[in-house]
């Protein structure tokens, strides 16, 4: 059996846009007539760019092979061009590209793909979702509300969530780390005092910051929080400075968390050594793909480390992260984002319920792609998946940080 043909679909998620402005689907199909799907998560090039990059890959790597040689593929794609390290657009790309392969293998030998990487671990995985305005709110002010975020958190609680994801602590900014204004602080504080008011110890709270400050930001940050006990401190600081993160982990009694934007198992390595998190959280359109992740989750065992795969994309990267879940016994729980679209282009075929998914039954990532619903929904804006800002943190108005779909600007 052979790879021998190769589709890439750009879709944008209807407006609000929970999950990035679109998703790069990528579709193989073997010789044989086997369609297998995946996704290539938060491209640093534009999508027309990355599609390049997708068909290059796989015309250079995977076209005429086996889609059983996913060890052999990784490795061609990991050294491409006498690099033999981590190229963030090159590995996205096989990213995707190797979940497709899993797709197949799972068809073909009429199995889910967990049962090809050990098995069901997990008969159900535990799921978190974002804090988004509900229908009342207002979609501008929900971002630096404590009393909206702890509505949410209710309706979140009230569906089975048992853990909530939040981030207001202020810009997402490409300047690097910075120190928070005093009112970043403020402001972070009352959101952990209102949502852990509203759910009590009903469900966990993960407080997140996108690597915004500084080593010693993050500490006066991390400590404020403490006494409302978040379950994690997600992305303290820049991911690339591994020894400065490992400082905050050791300052702060809240668990580091890391990984959306690390790249092969190359780069959360040092994060392990380090004690720089506890928990990590590989994007699997990202990482290297679902094997690649496979070993990364391996490593963590070792370092009595637990994995929470992330989601900031669509539902078939969504659905390889569950299939790693339900096959991984260091579990934590899995990122998931609930809309009409998520669900509608998967055919609803894996959802959560009462807070859980439980693990798929069909072949193969057990999804049903509506293919027809993806195409008829074409990116056409000129902006990244995600994007920082460039203006620097404002100490003298606040801030915010409007999740990955901020409201427009009048």
């Amino acid at each position: 059996m052979k790879l021998v043909d190769l589709d890439v679909i750009v879709t944008a998620p209807p407006a609000p846009g929970w999950g990035g402005r679109y998703w790069i689907l990528v579709k193989l199909t073997t010789e044989t007539g086997i369609v297998g799907w995946g996704e290539c998560y938060a491209a640093s090039v534009g999508p027309e760019a990355m599609r390049a990059v997708i068909e290059d890959v796989f015309e250079r790597h995977m076209r005429g092979q086996n889609p059983e040689d996913i060890e052999l593929m990784f490795r061609r794609a990991y050294s491409s061009g006498f690099t033999q390290r981590p190229d963030l657009t090159v590995i996205g790309a096989f990213s995707g590209l190797e979940i497709a392969c899993w797709d197949i293998l799972g068809k073909m030998r009429e199995r889910p793909v967990y049962a090809l990487l050990g098995g069901c671990m997990n008969a159900r995985v535990r799921a978190y979702t974002y804090l988004y305005p509900l229908p009342h709110h207002d979609p501008t002010a929900f971002w630096t509300s404590p009393d909206m975020a702890a509505e949410a958190a209710l309706d979140a609680v009230a569906r089975g969530y048992t853990a909530v994801k939040f981030d207001p602590a202020g810009p997402y900014t490409l300047r690097g780390g910075h120190m928070p204004a005093m009112s970043d602080i403020t402001q972070s504080v009352a959101f952990c005092r209102a949502i852990r008011a509203a759910v009590g110890d009903r469900a966990d709270l993960l407080f997140g910051t996108h690597g915004q400050f500084t080593t010693a930001g993050a500490i006066r940050l991390g400590q404020a929080l403490e006494p409302y006990s978040p379950l994690w401190f997600e992305e303290p600081i820049p991911p690339d400075n591994v020894a400065e993160m490992g400082k905050v982990a050791a300052a702060v009694r809240i668990p580091v968390a890391t990984g959306e934007r690390l790249c092969t198992k190359a780069e959360f390595a040092p994060v392990l050594r380090a004690g720089a998190a506890t928990i990590l959280q590989p994007a699997l359109g990202r990482v290297g793909g679902i094997w690649e992740a496979k070993k990364i989750a391996a490593m963590a065992e070792v370092y009595n480390a637990q994995m929470a795969p992330h989601l900031y994309a669509g539902p078939v990267e969504w659905a390889a992260n569950v299939h790693l879940a339900v096959s991984i016994p260091n579990l934590l729980m899995a990122e998931t984002i609930e809309t009409p679209f998520h669900a509608n282009l998967i055919r609803n075929t894996i959802r959560v319920e009462d807070g859980f998914i439980h693990a798929p039954q069909a072949p193969g990532l057990g999804i049903e792609v509506d293919e027809e619903l993806a195409r008829a929904h074409p990116y056409p804006g000129a902006g990244l998946h995600l994007e920082m800002q460039e203006a620097p943190c404002d100490y003298v108005n606040g801030n915010a940080f409007e999740g990955g779909a901020p409201a427009p600007k009048t």
